[in-house]
């Protein structure tokens, strides 16, 4: 393996290189391409989201954040389908993640929440075939994220701006990286494909469904950072219901875990460099292979900003009352969704046995 084939390996992969490593000085060599791995892709994120900061208003830092997501994720990931369909489809997603996130924020909760349920419809049916492959981590994480830092005016010209920017960028890689490879299927076989009885159709209704009223039940409670709630739900929603009570622990531990070491670090640390303690969580991230350690470096960045604007108890509060409702809520939704769904199941095949 290269040096540069080695760079590209994800967490779980360095680390494995890591643990067969036999000698001393290969198990060195290893830990150094990993140490680097992690340092430029700090760096290209920290510049890249700049660049957009600068580009389009410090208020649009997060469409960086989320066209960079959409780089990383879809140079590699794949839809399933035709190339030339699927980056059509990519560019569909872009629309959505610009003009619905904005409108719903303009609606009654109720109102918006029908909107996000026909918005997240589009993304997860079609752009998250594949549960596997995580796809919903980037566009639904990215649909929330637009939607928690909105904007108007001037401001919600240059997101517009940014976003087709991005659109471009994202569309281009992902045809160059794709455009070799064959597939079988296209975008009239994914409508075929949705069978209510399959585990991934009931996993796309729970992730449909679930995260928006989880949304408008936190803005019906006056409860600010609303995302937090709708972004811990979409992380804990698997197929399957064991993952999911997994996925549900390792959150509400992390992010406990990752609110006590904030709260350390804010009191040990002076208030010039407050803002860079989410730049260490960002390196925690990176040495994550685990999601409950992903989850407690993720909470750094989170209450580093949230800090900023409802102060330190404020933020912490809001961070653990958001993820707790939010894994939980996820998970009683989607037990009571797959009881009702064996239920008529059963009912069916009692009706056609008669």
């Amino acid at each position: 393996m290269t040096f540069y084939q080695e760079l590209q390996l994800n967490q779980a992969g360095s680390k494995n290189l890591l643990k067969k490593s036999e000698t001393l000085k290969e198990k060195l060599y290893h830990m150094w391409v990993y140490l680097v791995k992690v340092a430029v892709t700090l760096a290209f994120c920290f510049f890249f989201v700049s660049i957009f900061s600068i580009l389009f208003g410090k208020e649009n830092s997060i469409v960086g954040v989320v066209v960079l997501l959409c780089l990383m994720v879809f140079r590699n990931a794949d839809l399933g389908i035709h190339t030339g369909q699927s980056t059509m489809l990519l560019a569909l997603f872009f629309v959505i993640m610009t003009v619905c996130p904005h409108l719903a924020n303009q609606f009654s909760p109720v109102l918006g929440m029908l909107l996000n349920i026909a918005a997240l419809a589009v993304l997860i049916l079609f752009g998250c075939h594949n549960p596997f492959m995580f796809n919903q981590s980037t566009l639904v994480l990215g649909y929330l994220l637009l939607y928690g830092y909105d904007v108007t005016g001037k401001s919600y010209q240059m997101r517009l701006v940014g976003m087709a920017l991005g659109a471009a960028l994202t569309c281009f890689v992902f045809y160059r990286n794709h455009k070799n490879r064959t597939y079988k299927r296209n975008l009239k076989d994914l409508i075929q494909e949705f069978d209510i009885t399959s585990s991934r159709t009931k996993w796309q209704i729970c992730q449909i469904l679930c995260v928006p009223i989880v949304l408008c039940i936190a803005e019906l409670c006056n409860m600010p950072r609303a995302m937090w709630a709708g972004i811990a739900a979409m992380s804990a929603i698997l197929p399957f219901m064991e993952d999911m009570r997994y996925r549900v622990r390792k959150r509400i531990v992390g992010n406990i875990a990752g609110v006590i070491c904030f709260t350390v670090l804010y009191f040990l640390l002076p208030s010039s460099i407050y803002a860079y303690i989410g730049i260490l969580g960002g390196i925690g991230v990176g040495f994550s292979a685990q999601y409950g350690w992903q989850a407690v470096f993720n909470t750094f960045g989170a209450l580093a900003i949230a800090a900023e604007t409802y102060g330190l108890q404020g933020a912490v509060s809001l961070r653990v009352i958001q993820n707790v409702f939010g894994v939980v809520f996820a998970l009683a939704f989607c037990v009571i969704f797959y009881w009702f769904m064996s239920k008529k199941k059963e009912s069916e095949m009692t009706v056609h046995a008669e």
